[in-house]
């Protein structure tokens, strides 16, 4: 009977370190972080974000689909995908009004210490907005959503809210080819208020990755919740909102 407590207490373990939903270091952790934000006002909001970006390949026609649909969205991109050639695509990105936040490429940042991992994205932020002349927002989602104390302890440090999504609000399909169609139908069937997409421009490796289907699948989803009567939001400005808010000691409904 031992083998099986520590086997549960070996998998609740790996959950509360990779579950897609707040789950144990939530609770217990030091850091801040966000799953989903419900409007204060009653309109029903919906929040696409977008990570592994910039991609030379897929973001221009992503902002061109968001641009005709006047709706915003925030970027969570790789640090080191963002070059001089590609930086004036974060511009675009900012100038239309869109969110820019950091991610990760790597599992690595779990086992940085505190003051380490505080340091990195100071820098990487600090880079980006040289080379496309705005800063990223406090916003952080980890490589895969992987988190540990220490990371959430960094997060803390450098004043971080780390980015989670809506369960099954993404664009993963259990290793099945994911047709732009039903990704986009599965999306809008299951949406509801405050929900934070989760869709890939990018890849953590390849720079170039082909995202059409990412293109295609926003095309077809914008105007299904649109049907539906949701608004759309930048998760960035969402979260700062909040902040600003709780330092006047204001409260408002979001899910931690």
């Amino acid at each position: 009977m031992w083998w099986l407590v520590a086997a549960l207490g070996v998998g609740i373990i790996a959950l509360a370190h990779t579950a897609p939903f707040p789950f144990l270091l939530e609770y217990v952790g030091p850091g801040r972080s966000v799953w989903h934000v419900p409007r204060s006002d009653g309109a029903p909001t919906i929040y696409l974000t977008y990570d592994d970006g910039p991609n030379p390949e897929a973001t221009p026609g992503l902002l061109d689909v968001l641009a005709r649909e006047a709706v915003p969205a925030t970027f969570f991109v790789i640090p080191k995908h963002v070059t001089a050639s590609t930086a004036p695509i974060i511009r675009r990105a900012l100038e239309n009004g869109h969110g820019v936040a950091l991610h990760s490429h790597t599992r690595a940042l779990l086992l940085k210490k505190p003051v380490e991992l505080e340091r990195l994205l100071a820098d990487q932020a600090a880079e980006i907005e040289r080379l496309a002349g705005g800063r990223p927002c406090q916003l952080f989602r980890p490589h895969a959503g992987w988190r540990g104390g220490q990371l959430y302890a960094g997060l803390d440090r450098g004043g971080y809210t780390l980015a989670g999504w809506s369960f099954g609000m993404w664009d993963w399909n259990w290793w099945r080819p994911s047709r732009p169609e039903k990704l986009a139908a599965r999306l809008a069937a299951r949406a509801s208020d405050g929900d934070i997409v989760v869709m890939h421009d990018g890849h953590h490796d390849n720079p170039r990755s082909d995202r059409q289907r990412t293109i295609a699948a926003t095309a077809d989803l914008i105007p299904l919740l649109k049907k539906k009567g949701f608004r759309f939001g930048s998760l960035c400005q969402a979260i700062g909102d909040h902040l600003r808010r709780a330092a006047m000691n204001e409260r408002i409904p979001i899910t931690r």
